[in-house]
């Protein structure tokens, strides 16, 4: 399917037309990027979507372990200070 640029402003658009927005499952959101020269939209992900899976993958993998350990202590905690 061939489309046309628009002008929008200062800038150019592509109209989508309805049947392709209800094939792809766009919303009023997209993502927008370029691969190798071509531009690609996608539905926008929520902001932590995937990230389940991905701590799955890594607690099988072994690789969940805390960045900070628990118990890190430092003159703070050890000196007796009043208000």
């Amino acid at each position: 399917m061939k489309v046309n640029l628009v002008s929008i402003g200062n800038s150019k658009g592509v109209r989508i037309p309805a049947s392709v927005i209800r094939e792809c499952g766009l919303g009023s959101e997209l993502e927008m990027r370029v691969e190798n020269g071509v531009v690609v939209l996608a539905p926008a992900r929520g902001v932590r979507e995937g990230w389940g899976a991905a701590f799955e993958k890594m607690a099988a993998a072994g690789d969940d372990a805390p960045v900070v350990p628990d118990a890190i202590e430092n003159d703070f905690d050890t000196e007796d200070w009043t208000w």
